[in-house]
């Protein structure tokens, strides 16, 4: 077991954060029906751990999925490393979170994703089946863990949804559409495939989100325009079968780069169910030349997966053919006042139920195992309200 160091707001940002209400309409939003909930965050704390952490004969780094068995008071925090440094593996962990703290990082174990003949994912050159992996979801019913991989264009390694035991073996892969292969003029973008998976309350389903559109379906977005929509696609987990489809349009990038021609990107990054039917939708932005504490935009929405057109038949999504899920904004984490810095996160969970009854959400970023780049874990209390 490891424990790492707290980086917590002073209490005047700590109360500035509590009266923060996060309502405001941006670019593709669409507000939903006035009776609705409302929801909002209240920021409670932020950890860190240190760049490259060696824990267990592993270099800790890249998590990019994260998700808590409330039982267990475990957390699975998933690694995108693809086999690159060591065998593709996820983390166990546990982290105190209250009202008005979130402790420090404890990091229980390390376990390798395994094959389904047992043996440890390749790294690149020494296999076709190289991963990608993005996100992680405990099952409680079968008490399993789902996972997807982005896959591999260059050796031809399709994006997945996998189920695996606690300890890394492997059980099935999902059979997905066939949209989602890589091929030569359709199908996903490279590095921009399967970045989140949800699981209903129940446990019967599972969604699994697109980061970024299907080429068939669009372009990506740019610091003028939306890009084209991401599919979300839901799963009956006990049966495999394919049910739904929706569309989801991400923002334009907020803000244009530095200079105009350097790196810019917005998409998905997780999700996460609210209930059997809506779903929180977390989007990230990178925009260089902002520094450390610009470059990067976090926006948390909620749409209804009841809400949109099926688009599971549709070959190309093209505009009049279908109908996107409207989106409500809950919170842009650039308002909270105790937050100095944002990095690239892409893992979300809901977090231990608090005395008060409210749910907590935590966040992880990747930092892709870059000195520049930290892994920053994020606490808050989940509000709702009627408007």
């Amino acid at each position: 077991m490891l424990c790492m160091t707290t980086h917590m707001p002073n209490r005047r940002q700590f109360l500035a954060s509590t009266s923060a209400v996060f309502g405001l309409g941006l670019t593709g939003c669409a507000s939903t029906q006035a009776a609705a909930p409302v929801p909002r965050l209240r920021l409670i704390g932020e950890a860190r751990l240190p760049h490259k952490l060696q824990f267990q004969g592993t270099t800790v780094g890249g998590l990019s999925g994260i998700d808590f068995d409330p039982v267990s008071g475990v957390y699975y925090l998933l690694s995108d490393d693809r086999s690159s440094i060591n065998p593709a593996r996820f983390y166990t962990a546990r982290l105190p979170v209250s009202a008005g703290n979130l402790g420090e990082v404890e990091l229980l174990g390390v376990t390798t994703l395994r094959q389904a003949d047992g043996s440890p994912y390749p790294a690149n050159g020494q296999g076709r089946q190289v991963p990608d992996p993005e996100a992680i979801r405990w099952h409680a019913p079968s008490q399993t863990l789902l996972w997807t991989t982005e896959g591999n264009a260059i050796t031809l390694a399709q994006p997945a949804l996998r189920q695996i035991r606690p300890d890394g073996t492997h059980l099935r892969d999902f059979a997905l559409p066939a949209m989602f292969d890589f091929g030569l003029l359709t199908g996903p973008r490279i590095n921009k495939t399967l970045e989140g998976l949800a699981i209903t309350p129940d446990g019967r389903y599972a969604w699994i989100a697109m980061e970024a559109a299907l080429r068939q379906d669009g372009p990506e977005p740019t610091p003028q325009d939306k890009g084209g929509p991401c599919r979300f696609t839901q799963i009956d987990i006990a049966s495999g079968e394919i049910v739904r489809q929706i569309a989801y349009v991400p923002d334009a990038i907020p803000r244009t780069p530095i200079p105009p021609s350097a790196d810019a990107d917005n998409g998905v990054a997780e999700v996460l169910m609210l209930d059997a039917h809506r779903m929180l939708v977390l989007e990230r932005a990178y925009m260089a030349g902002y520094g450390p504490n610009n470059s990067t935009s976090l926006r948390l929405y909620l749409v209804d997966t009841r809400q949109g057109s099926d688009t599971l038949n549709l070959p190309a999504l093209q505009s009049g053919n279908y109908n996107a899920a409207s989106k409500t904004l809950v919170a842009d984490f650039s308002s909270f006042p105790g937050l100095t810095r944002l990095d690239n996160t892409e893992g979300m969970t809901w977090g231990p139920t608090l005395t008060n009854g409210n749910r907590t959400l935590v966040f992880v970023s990747d930092d892709n195992f870059n000195p520049r780049q930290i892994t920053q874990f994020l606490a808050f209390e989940f509000l709702e309200y009627n408007a």
